[in-house]
């Protein structure tokens, strides 16, 4: 355990892109099963602050089923999955309306995204959302995000939005994730069972030790514990992210924060960019392969994207999304990148200016067949590329 990390340090501040994740004990009072507004407006002042200031905000955000379980009369304790979906369909449209008054209030159009456990596991529809979100953020928007409880079955449910933030997190390359609970952080102990736990408020490595630290959510209305913060964190810091757990339960959640209140951080060890291309340059096989020409290559030294014009041959079998080589002049593996086409697309744009693009395949996609944030230069001993078939 470490002395309180100083508020002018605080990666709140410094965060270009930050997701912050509100639980259903916060949004809704327990007793009466209504919004909390006031609360709800203290924390939009909070966002609204961080965004005069140039940073690109994800909401997420618990509350629904909580909301909706009043209005369709259903009694408190466990919900079987069909009325959980039920009631989330109606507290839905309750939580977003508050969203959107609130916040056009201030000038910020809002937009609602509902995603499930497979839109963050399957590599196309990965890319979709993080291609929505990433549109919206560049057009000023703050995305508003839950899990699409109306249709997603047990075996596709993250069941908690801590993790799901972690996700959002990790496919949007965010710098900070807030988490807002009903705890101040992790304790050295159940706090509600131990009057001797001591807050931990910086974890520099998710140990064994520290996941038994983890403890069951005090919350009645919640699904979420601290074993679910815990999976958050291994999420977020492989991702490159600060995570913080943080009693949200106090009027401007966010401000507190950074001004120095009690809470838990993760420290990962290395940006999202960075841990982004750890993750692609260890790809053990890529799928396939990209052979370009010495301009390209020179570009790439350089530290720009590559694009279609550079591109001599498509090598192999790859879909838009997956990890390929790309393969110099002489023959040798230089870099390693996700590509924003397929095999067969790439063959048809390789070598045109990336203004044709949609006039060859019909629709507008990436200027750019890998993108300088989905490129790794090998530095050392490229390993030469394993045979591959070239694509018909």
């Amino acid at each position: 355990m470490t002395a309180r990390r100083p508020s002018s340090d605080s990666p709140l501040l410094t965060a270009r892109r930050v997701v912050v994740k509100v639980g259903s004990a916060l949004l809704v009072d327990q007793e009466a099963g209504r919004l909390n507004r006031s609360w709800l407006e203290s924390l939009i002042e909070d966002l609204v602050r961080l965004r005069k200031r140039g940073q690109q905000l994800i909401l997420v955000s618990s509350g629904a089923i909580a909301l909706g379980r009043r209005q369709l009369g259903l009694a408190r304790g466990v919900l079987r999955l069909e009325e959980s979906q039920a009631a989330a369909a109606v507290g839905q449209i309750r939580l977003a309306h508050a969203y959107k008054e609130l916040l056009e209030e201030k000038g910020i159009t809002v937009a609602q995204v509902l995603l499930t456990l497979e839109d963050s596991e399957r590599r196309r529809r990965f890319l979709n959302a993080r291609a929505t979100l990433e549109a919206l953020l560049a057009l000023g928007a703050l995305p508003v995000i839950n899990e699409n409880d109306t249709v997603a079955t047990a075996e596709i449910r993250y069941g908690d939005n801590d993790r799901l933030a972690a996700r959002v997190a990790q496919m949007t390359s965010a710098d900070c994730l807030v988490l807002l609970s009903d705890v101040e952080g992790l304790f050295t102990a159940d706090p509600h069972m131990d009057a001797g736990a001591e807050l931990i408020d910086r974890v520099m490595r998710v140990t064994p030790e520290i996941e038994a630290m983890a403890g069951r959510s005090a919350s009645s209305v919640g699904s979420g514990g601290m074993a679910t913060k815990i999976l958050a964190a291994k999420i977020a810091v492989a991702a490159g992210c600060h995570m913080c757990i943080a009693a949200g339960h106090h009027r401007h959640p966010v401000r507190r924060i950074e001004e120095g209140a009690r809470c838990t951080w993760f420290v990962p060890g290395a940006t999202p960019i960075a841990a982004r291309k750890q993750w692609i340059a260890g790809t053990l096989r890529p799928a396939g392969a990209i052979a370009i020409d010495a301009g390209a290559l020179r570009a790439l030294q350089e530290g720009k994207s590559l694009l279609p014009a550079g591109v001599v041959r498509a090598l192999g079998r790859f879909d838009r999304g997956d990890t390929v080589s790309v393969i110099g002049p002489d023959g040798a593996e230089i870099a390693r990148g996700i590509t924003a086409y397929s095999d067969t697309d790439a063959a048809r744009i390789m070598g045109r200016r990336s203004s044709e693009i949609e006039g060859i395949l019909g629709y507008r996609g990436r200027d750019e067949m890998i993108h300088r944030d989905d490129l790794v230069i090998l530095q050392t001993d490229p390993k030469p590329p394993q045979p591959i078939e070239a694509a018909s």
